[in-house]
């Protein structure tokens, strides 16, 4: 038995479950479609009368309206986004509260002590923001703590950054926001008092309940008695609703005696920082050896930055810094225009093909030279140079490469280089588990965007809550690297290079697409697929969201050991096999999966130009959830 199935479900089998289900429905409708007919006449298929089939048609519908939009991984965070909507709130109003009720009711992928870097779209001011939402290293983590074990935990005491979300959510209020805290976190507060447990997370419990037994208050809370949450039960997590009254009473009183909207904001978000929440955090973190302390969060201040950028197709994308991985998929788009994609067939052997080649450029570079710029050096207009991604493009032959090609944007940044030379590695340790994501899109009628990534303080590997607060702690240490010459090492107060990766996308300055999906590496190559579709070919939404997928594995991966699979090439079964065949001709090592198997689940809303008419999609992959009117 491997490692990662001794200590939990993989990311893939994570999704068994809804992708088994979106293969049920493929495989429903054909014989749905003949149930009851009249037989055939021969050579002809039975057509059901009042079965109309559109041209276009998906597994599930595109969502198109007027008013607003929500786009999330369940349907507890949709509802508490479209209550707020339905409230007079607008699309970051609606945001907050959908990513409250994921911290509450998504604990396989995402708790309240997790991150959630952000990207807003203001339609009065036209302006894109960036939230950082990722929070930072302890100011007791350093390599040295962990140069025994030779990687950083992913679970436990010492497996997280300082939490970041209950900030980033404040910022977004407090920047593009009309309601305060105490609105916003009443659905998530309700959740918390008790949500009827779903199939999905039920079985999450099951697989989690050894590894979560080694922390005692997270067992405590999340396996009362001992005992399994089970499917159509009422799960209650009362000390993580007390938490969450404090920071909304604290939001509520402030208001009631100031009047001033963003002063209670920052009332409530000190609550969790600066009061007694973050005193008995630290007290819990210290008794239990972890290296975070209270002064830790007393400190923490996220950030609004002005997002990475740029323009491919005719289109603007938006992504998060140099911190995060999301500038990968800027490289990789620029690699694929220059390389010719928008001329080829898309799903053919020739566009797949440059896709994958684009990813290898793309995020070897990124293992190589992403760091945060507040403590490393980073040559970004190098490394966004469309002059760069001409050259990278070049390097795309016939063959797939088996080989990591770093290149070197140092060329096109204009100064000379300052860094060592650091070679991406793969860790000698033995593998973790690691786990996931969810993603949040909404818009409203007045063109307000909101794309947040959140994660971590998931349940695989084993949940760790800090004491008595009921919050789950994050999981990103991890992703920090222990060579010193990385510029993504471990440093006290540094954000490490997240795979959290909101997505924005403008057309001509206007909003146009607000987009993002779990699955850590996986994130902005799954996005990827999509936009190439929808910007490059002008495709539907939904149908760009449920077309065949591809997703790389070649590169060092950002978690734990940092492994890497040369050449390996995941692809979907739903690729026609004369297109497979193709590819295995060029030299990919393909990973056969089933018709909607590769570890994603896309969400997206967005503007539709000229009318200003709104849409959104959901992926089949996941069980995604989207309502909009």
């Amino acid at each position: 038995m491997s490692d990662n199935a001794k200590q939990g479900v993989t990311r893939r089998e994570f999704a068994a479950s809804a992708m088994a289900g979106a293969a049920l429905v493929a495989g429903a409708g054909p014989a749905s479609a003949q149930a009851g007919n009249t037989p055939a006449k021969p050579g002809k298929a039975a057509i059901e009368p009042t079965r109309l089939v559109s041209a276009g048609e998906t597994l599930r519908p595109e969502i198109v309206g007027q008013f607003g939009i929500v786009a999330a991984g369940r349907h507890y965070a949709v509802a508490a986004g479209t209550r707020i909507l339905l409230a007079g709130g607008n699309a970051t109003d609606a945001g907050v509260a959908a990513v409250f009720a994921a911290a509450v009711t998504e604990i396989s992928h995402f708790g309240f002590g997790g991150e959630a870097p952000t990207i807003i779209y203001d339609g009065k001011t036209k302006k894109v923001s960036l939230i950082s939402g990722q929070g930072v290293a302890p100011g007791l983590a350093t390599p040295d703590k962990f140069a025994d074990a030779g990687v950083i935990p992913g679970n436990g005491p010492n497996g997280g950054t300082v939490p970041a979300m209950v900030d980033a959510m404040a910022l977004a209020l407090q920047l593009n926001g009309t309601m305060g805290l105490h609105d916003v976190m009443q659905p998530a507060i309700e959740l918390a008092d008790g949500f009827v447990m779903y199939n999905f997370l039920a079985e999450v419990f099951v697989s989690q309940q050894k590894a979560t037994s080694k922390y005692k208050d997270a067992y405590d809370a999340y396996y009362p008695g001992g005992q399994l949450p089970k499917t159509g039960e009422i799960f209650r997590q009362p000390n993580l609703a007390r938490t969450m009254r404090i920071i909304a009473d604290a939001d509520a009183a402030a208001f009631k005696k100031t009047k001033d909207r963003k002063a209670a904001i920052q009332a409530g978000r000190d609550a969790f920082y600066k009061g007694d929440i973050a005193r008995r955090i630290g007290a819990a973190m210290e008794r239990d050896g972890g290296l975070m302390r209270y002064e830790d969060l007393a400190r923490y201040k996220g950030k609004v930055e002005a997002p990475a950028m740029t323009s491919v197709f005719g289109y603007q994308v938006c992504k998060a810094g140099f911190w995060s991985q999301g500038p990968a998929m800027l490289m990789a788009l620029n690699i694929a225009e220059a390389a010719g994609i928008a001329t080829m067939e898309p799903g053919s052997a020739p566009y797949l093909h440059t896709v994958a080649e684009a990813i290898k450029l793309a995020f070897d570079d990124r293992n190589m030279y992403f760091g945060d710029p507040d403590f490393a050096t980073v040559p970004m207009k190098g490394l966004l140079s469309k002059d760069y991604a001409a050259q990278r493009a070049k390097q795309i032959g016939p063959r797939a490469s088996l080989e990591h090609r770093f290149g070197n944007p140092w060329a096109f940044e204009g100064r000379a280089r300052t860094t060592p030379q650091f070679t991406p590695h793969m860790l000698k340790a033995p593998p973790k588990p690691t786990a996931d994501t969810t993603a949040i899109e909404v818009v409203d009628k007045d063109g307000n965007l909101f794309s947040c990534t959140p994660s971590s303080g998931w349940m695989l590997g084993g949940a760790y809550i800090a004491g008595d607060t009921g919050v789950p702690m994050s999981n990103r240490l991890t992703v920090f690297d222990l060579d010193p010459e990385s510029p993504n090492v471990l440093v006290p107060g540094k954000r490490p290079r997240t795979t959290l990766s909101p997505s924005m996308v403008l057309k001509d300055g206007q909003p146009y697409l607000a987009i993002g999906t779990p699955g850590g590496d996986n994130q902005d190559q799954q996005i990827m697929n999509v936009l190439l579709r929808v910007l490059a070919f002008n495709q539907p939404l939904q149908a760009a969201i449920e077309a065949p997928r591809i997703n790389s594995n070649h590169f060092h991966g950002s978690f734990g050991i940092k492994k890497d699979e040369p050449g390996v090439l995941e692809i979907e079964d739903r690729v026609p096999q004369v297109v497979r065949d193709d590819l295995t001709a060029r030299g990919h090592k393909l990973d056969v999966l089933g018709p909607f198997a590769v570890s994603t689940g896309i969400v997206a809303t967005g503007v539709v130009p000229g009318s200003g008419t709104l849409r959104g999609g959901a992926d089949v992959r996941r069980e995604r959830y989207i309502f909009g009117w």
